[in-house]
């Protein structure tokens, strides 16, 4: 599974991937899929925002949870799904936010890898997930790795800016240099489903407020 890491990412990363919680972490995927469970993403897709986020281009940094666990629907970005599948309801409530706050016209997919190749990071906490088991993997280490993916990003770079998006988001806070960085926080877009368009996602602008503060701007645009 290492291999599957970028070298950009990996010569930064080689300390953690040698920790005895990292090889835990594979050694359950493992028997997971030799017990013929269905892990998500694909192997392959798993590291899919390293891949196309190299660490000197990352200029947003958008965090979630754990991928989606339906078929056809995760690919490694967070709140992202494959090009083919249906856009999801936090989604679509991003996209409402995004035609609100910069005009961009509401995309008919869902896929937000064109965000991803202009620096925007689009990194679960939890990277894997077993089929129609939400937050089936939380525990399992990958949250350490992905805390100390954040906390160097805050180290190394400057003027990056954190997207946190509800509360579990919130909690990585403490992970990153206000000083250095902005920090961009919000209810999470799902409240807004049971909060009647009232739980504070609507209305954030957190894209144009990224632009505002980056010296070459996020063109947000997917369509």
């Amino acid at each position: 599974m290492i291999d599957l890491l970028p070298n950009s990412w990996k010569s930064l990363l080689f300390e953690e991937l040698s920790k005895p919680y990292f090889i835990d972490i594979q050694q359950f995927l493992d028997q997971q899929k030799s017990s013929g469970l269905t892990i998500y993403p694909p192997t392959k897709d798993i590291f899919n925002a390293f891949k196309i986020t190299p660490p000197k281009q990352v200029k947003v940094v958008i965090i979630g949870q754990d991928p989606y666990h339906g078929y056809g629907q995760a690919h490694g970005l967070c709140f992202s799904v494959k090009k083919e599948a249906k856009v999801p309801p936090s989604l679509r409530n991003i996209f409402k936010e995004l035609e609100d706050d910069t005009r961009c016209q509401i995309p008919k997919f869902g896929d937000l890898s064109s965000w991803a190749k202009q620096g925007v990071f689009l990194l679960n906490s939890i990277l894997t997930v077993e089929e129609k088991k939400p937050s089936s993997h939380q525990g399992i280490g990958w949250e350490m790795f992905t805390d100390k993916v954040i906390h160097m990003i805050s180290q190394n770079q400057d003027k990056v800016v954190f997207i946190l998006w509800g509360n579990y988001a919130r909690k990585k806070k403490k992970l990153i240099d206000n000083k250095k960085h902005l920090i961009i926080e919000s209810a999470h877009p799902a409240a807004e489903i049971y909060a009647g368009g009232k739980a504070g996602f609507f209305g954030s602008k957190p894209f144009s407020r990224a632009n505002e503060y980056l010296s070459k701007p996020i063109d947000w645009n997917l369509t």
